[in-house]
């Protein structure tokens, strides 16, 4: 039986499924979006709303299956309506007075 006891294969084994993980959690991502949307409607939202954007599809796991929390579909959601409306704010901005002079 050499070979089949707890120090051939036990512990090494587990972990291979496991890693070191650096930086925010899922629902760490999904507060972080959902209060940079927030801010967004009131300053640099052509930054901010990206960033909602990015940090709330990376708190859903980039995948619109399974199950997903509320901050990071608020971040989503609130994120792309604060992009939409910086474009436009900064495409009416574009037009305003080219036909004054």
């Amino acid at each position: 039986m050499a070979g089949f006891g707890r120090g051939a294969r036990g512990y090494p084994r587990s972990r291979g499924r496991t890693w070191s993980r650096t930086g925010p959690d899922r629902a760490t991502l999904g507060i972080i979006g959902t209060i940079c949307a927030v801010a967004g409607f009131f300053v640099l939202s052509i930054i901010l709303g990206p960033v909602a954007v990015v940090c709330g599809w990376l708190a859903m796991g980039r995948s619109w299956a399974g199950n997903r929390s509320l901050p990071a579909l608020v971040a989503l959601v609130l994120g792309a309506i604060d992009t939409l409306l910086a474009i436009v704010a900064l495409a009416g901005a574009a037009t305003w007075g080219n036909g004054m002079f």
